[in-house]
């Protein structure tokens, strides 16, 4: 076995790697459980073309950790897990290959639960929950929570209202001025959140026509891609892709709150630190975020999914918000390592707990 995996899994103390390979399917997926402390691992199923095995382990890595932060802090009974699968979903996937891994997962015995991912929809969930009950992101009409967008929307919409209540003292949105940027199935669901609630929005994306049909819909104003970040706006909301958060972009910002959707929004650890310099409320993404993961778990519930009491489970994300705010402020730190903190002080109780109920110290 390479040196490396086993050092790449104990730097953050990594459960398990499963490789899963079949020729005939030309299946090359990898499995990684970071942590179990709060449950089985929760976490996505990406395909994705990478370029090297390396890359892909790297990758689901990289993403097993960041969903047990991401679990743990929405208070879920789970903890963070991650599958990739090697190649183009546009041309190597097919029902054999879907099936073929959901079998590996099965095998598994409900150590990891899964979904959608980038690379994957909800049609392929359909084909793989044929060979495992623990592909949990189906549609309403299987049991499950259906397109998670309007929940992860509704999430980081009680995100934003949070860093209003902080930064104005009052959490409506009315009158404030939202900068959202990127309007896909996420982006298009919380401008409709914030323009309902009075809100004076501004959208951009790089899909001209999408952004002036959302625009049109909902009656907001319509910026280029390459403006939306520098607007004077209360609130900055990116909703697309990640790492917006940079050296660049830091300089032009000039917005009094950051909080949306996208993910891993700091290209680089040190960006949290300057926002916190700059003095502009920084929203984890992994918190403001859970909507999706929140629902997908709502439908491991006896019954099946119910979407009331998930959406009541998603509307708490305004009160974790607060409480990451709290640490923030009482810890002197960033509020991207108050949501660590926030999450790692879970787990450190949970597995306290689960040893003083084993007989341990």
């Amino acid at each position: 076995m390479n040196s490396f995996i086993f050092s790449s899994m104990e730097q953050y103390d990594y459960e398990n790697i499963v490789f899963c390979q079949e020729k005939t399917l030309g299946l090359k997926a990898i499995i990684v459980i970071h942590d179990t402390t709060l449950g089985p691992a929760a976490g996505g199923i990406r395909m994705w073309p990478y370029e090297t095995e390396q890359e892909a382990i790297n990758d689901a890595l990289r993403l097993a950790r960041g969903m047990t932060y991401k679990n743990a802090a929405a208070g879920l009974a789970c903890g963070g897990g991650k599958c990739v699968i090697i190649g183009d979903p546009k041309r190597d996937k097919n029902e054999a290959l879907l099936r073929g891994l959901a079998r590996f997962i099965q095998r598994l015995g409900g150590i990891f639960l899964t979904g959608v991912d980038v690379g994957t929809t909800l049609q392929d969930m359909e084909v793989m929950r044929q060979e495992s009950p623990y592909i949990v992101t189906v549609p309403e009409s299987w049991g499950g929570p259906g397109d998670s967008a309007g929940a992860t929307a509704f999430g980081v919409f009680q995100g934003i209202r949070a860093c209003l209540k902080e930064r104005f003292g009052s959490p409506l949105p009315q009158g404030r001025a939202i900068a959202v940027q990127g309007v896909g199935a996420v982006g298009k669901e919380l401008v409709r959140y914030l323009a309902e609630t009075g809100a004076m929005v501004t959208i951009a994306d790089i899909d001209q026509e999408k952004a002036q049909a959302v625009g049109a819909q909902y009656h907001v104003n319509v910026a280029a891609p390459e403006e939306i970040h520098r607007l004077d706006v209360d609130v900055y909301s990116p909703c697309a892709m990640g790492a917006v958060l940079n050296d660049r972009s830091l300089e032009e910002l000039r917005c009094k709150i950051v909080c949306g959707s996208a993910n891993n929004q700091l290209a680089e650890d040190r960006h949290g630190d300057m926002l916190y310099q700059k003095e502009i409320l920084y929203a984890p993404d992994y918190i403001v975020s859970a909507g999706g993961v929140i629902c997908g778990m709502d439908s491991m519930n006896p019954g099946g999914f119910n979407r009331q009491r998930a959406m009541e489970k998603v509307a708490q994300i305004y009160r974790t918000m607060g409480n990451v705010i709290a640490i923030s402020q009482a810890q002197n730190i960033p509020t991207y390592r108050a949501a660590d903190v926030l999450a790692e002080q879970r787990i450190a109780s949970v597995r306290q707990a689960k040893s003083i109920a084993m007989g341990g110290a």
